[in-house]
């Protein structure tokens, strides 16, 4: 998988929320929280479309482009890639390291334990 850049997963995001969308509706998505020209846009989403990270369609005079790639397998290459280069592999020093560092909910702290409930047991019936 391609890795995108930060401009490219905020387009990304614009995508997975709202669905198929032209330049013009990315573009007054993304000029809501900085400030980005319109042929900038247009200019990272063709590159998207050349990476393999969109496809497009031809609706009358406007491409409608869509996410190639899910946000889910996206996700899971990113974090892959930052345990790797940033932990050295290690896991459990990146779930250290975000809980000292961010306050969790009760609800993801609830979460997490359950996901560690499930991961125990999956090793467990695999054994």
């Amino acid at each position: 998988m391609v890795k995108p850049t930060d401009s490219e997963l905020e387009i990304l995001h614009v995508l997975w929320l709202n669905g198929p969308s032209t330049v013009r509706q990315i573009h007054e998505e993304l000029s809501r929280n900085r400030d980005i020209g319109y042929t900038t846009a247009l200019k990272l989403m063709q590159i998207m479309y050349e990476k393999g990270l969109l496809t497009r369609t031809e609706d009358a005079r406007s491409h409608v482009y869509t996410a190639a790639v899910s946000e889910e397998d996206t996700q899971r290459s990113l974090v892959d890639r930052f345990v790797e280069t940033t932990f050295r592999g290690s896991a459990s020093k990146l779930v250290m390291q975000v809980l000292g560092q961010h306050k969790a909910s009760r609800e993801e702290l609830d979460e997490i334990k359950n996901l560690l409930k499930q991961i125990d047991q999956n090793t467990t019936d695999e054994k």
